[in-house]
């Protein structure tokens, strides 16, 4: 097994690689940053390659041209002459190689205006092979790239965003079964999708070209027309239990899941047809079937199962932010199957199974311990207390993505996290509310992002984003602590880690306790809290006008700009959430 943090210090300066999903988390630290200190070059080499690659910055000193006119999908200014001004970076491989991926990070200095000067550099290495634990377990992350510079240079940069981003996903989940994929480019749709939508697939089509291959499928939101086409093509080999929750509309129409015309109805009565009527059951517990798993079986024994937070939608694996897990293990997929025969012969009396009425341990010698809860249960303190202790033990740092956290008024995991806000280790946290999401900055205060804002307030060079449509743009449910020490947690899963939901719906939670696993789920918090945290700082700076009028740009020594202060001086401000982060991407491995 490789390693999954690399670090090196020379001079002062230190560089750490944190292996991640398809991605790598640079941290750097400099004891001591001289006044003249502008950044950190950042350049890569690639396995099988000889040359060392700039990775490039969309951000300059200043620009000779408009902004909006030198910034190009191809970014067009590289880290050794545009600097990376902040003390930690996360860098996505377009595709990741088997083998050492080598990054050679570089001081940078400004001894006189428009002047660069190198200074220490450190090269590392470390592999980013995009399996978690071979044979074991994989892990993947949907990129949540809707609203962002990156998905508009992937269409090209059109003209008219809204047009084009409108054609990406149905306005409403009815049409998705329906829906004509956009084609251009052609890789659209898996590159939105990233990581868990190859692990879905590749389930998928394993199972498809393998006659001795059996699915047994928990679908809750169901509108994607090629997962519909893979299961079609299952035939009789496909179990399908599939939500049927409702409401009724003022109108006293009913509306959901189980309505005669939603997607998962439609869906159903395909499948009855080509799998058999008694392969395909609807319920939805005391609240919801909420699971979003696949169990394979080949000649009847279980071999391989995925789940986690991403629904089998258009939602859910090309806009929002979710997570997939895939165990290629027969104890684990046992495990599930034992679940999806108890919920397909009674879904009413599983609350009483003895399957709900306790955490199942399974652990093999040398890979990580991993436990199972699932839902409902008799008691929600079952699955919620390990949860709210792991939190309330915390020492070192706490990362969360909680769908719905808001409409959870108390309970275990809402107090742990309500508490968590007055203690002064690292936490990051995000949750989506009506309209918006709620970030939970590092320094505790709360930021609203509104994903419409740089639909029209973009400050230069950043040019307008595409909203991602109607609904909820974050959907993880997962709570990491102490990524960093041997204590290190994840709890993840479909449960939105509420009581009613643990008390009402057909959910799982998997507590993993893993360094290497949950350093995977800290830098996707890093990556999602990032992103969305710089669009709050932009709302809660200065008037729209303003900012257009002054575009962002990396920030010269304060002793040639006159400035109070020098980039890097708040990351030092001794006990700041900043200095916390600086430090804590950078420290040494803990053991």
């Amino acid at each position: 097994m490789s390693k999954f943090e690399v670090r090196k210090t020379k001079q002062g300066f230190t560089l750490k690689l944190w292996r991640g999903e398809r991605m790598c988390l640079l941290g750097f630290d400099v004891t001591h940053p001289e006044p003249d200190f502008v950044g950190f070059a950042i350049e890569v080499r690639a396995p099988g390659t000889s040359t060392y690659v700039p990775l490039p910055n969309r951000l300059a000193f200043e620009y000779p041209v408009p902004a909006t006119t030198a910034v190009t999908g191809d970014r067009l200014f590289s880290s050794l002459e545009a600097p990376f001004q902040k003390f930690r970076w996360i860098h996505f491989p377009q595709e990741v190689k088997k083998g050492t991926y080598y990054y050679r990070a570089t001081k940078l200095h400004m001894p006189a205006d428009n002047v660069l000067k190198k200074g220490v550099s450190i090269t590392a290495g470390i592999s980013l092979n995009p399996v978690t634990y071979a044979g074991f377990l994989d892990i993947g992350f949907t990129r949540n790239f809707a609203s962002s510079q990156a998905f508009r240079n992937k269409l090209g940069n059109p003209a008219n965003l809204n047009a084009v981003g409108a054609k990406v996903i149905p306005d409403v989940a009815e049409k998705g079964l329906a829906w004509p994929k956009l084609q251009q480019p052609p890789d659209l749709y898996a590159w939105m999708g990233f990581e868990a939508y190859a692990l879905l697939f590749g389930l998928l089509d394993e199972a498809v070209n393998d006659p001795r291959v059996t699915l047994d499928v928990f679908a809750y939101d169901f509108n994607e027309p090629d997962l519909l086409k893979r299961l079609v093509a299952l035939g009789p080999r496909l179990r399908i239990i599939l939500d049927d929750s409702a409401d009724k509309n003022g109108q006293g129409e009913v509306t959901g899941h189980g309505a005669a015309d939603s997607a998962e109805t439609v869906a159903a009565e395909t499948l009855a047809q080509s799998a058999g009527p008694q392969r395909v059951k609807r319920t939805h517990f005391n609240g919801l079937q909420h699971h979003k798993v696949m169990i394979a079986r080949r000649n009847g024994k279980p071999y391989k199962v995925l789940g986690g937070s991403m629904n089998f939608s258009y939602r859910g694996i090309y806009i929002q932010a979710n997570n997939v897990f895939v165990f290629d293990d027969r104890a684990v997929a046992e495990l599930y199957a034992q679940v999806f025969d108890a919920v397909f012969t009674d879904p009413d009396g599983f609350k009483d199974h003895p399957l709900a009425g306790k955490w199942h341990l399974v652990q093999k010698p040398g890979l990580p311990p991993v436990q199972f809860c699932f839902a409902p249960h008799r008691d929600s303190d079952l699955s919620l207390l390990p949860v709210k202790g792991a939190i309330a033990a915390a020492t070192s740092s706490v990362f969360y993505a909680v769908a719905f956290l808001y409409q959870t008024k108390s309970g275990p995991t809402k107090n742990a996290l309500d508490e968590l806000m007055t203690k002064s280790l690292f936490s990051y946290g995000i949750s989506d509310k009506p309209g918006s999401l709620q970030l939970r900055k590092p320094d505790g205060s709360v930021g609203l992002v509104d994903f419409a804002y740089l639909a029209d307030h973009a400050p230069e060079p950043f040019k307008s984003e595409w909203s991602g449509g109607r609904g909820i743009n974050l959907h993880h449910k997962f709570v990491v602590t102490d990524f960093n020490l041997p204590t290190a947690k994840v709890f993840t899963g479909s449960s939105n880690l509420a009581p009613s939901g643990e008390e009402k719906n057909g959910d799982h939670l998997i507590m993993i306790a893993d360094r290497r696993v949950a350093t995977s789920f800290a830098i996707e918090a890093l990556r999602v809290f990032d992103h969305l945290h710089f669009r709050v700082r932009m709302q809660e700076s200065a008037a729209p006008a303003a900012a257009a009028e002054k575009p962002l740009a990396l920030r010269k020594p304060k002793a040639i700009t006159g400035d109070r202060y020098n980039w890097f001086e708040s990351s030092y401000v001794a006990g700041s959430q900043k200095e916390k982060d600086r430090l804590l991407f950078s420290a040494p491995e803990v053991v």
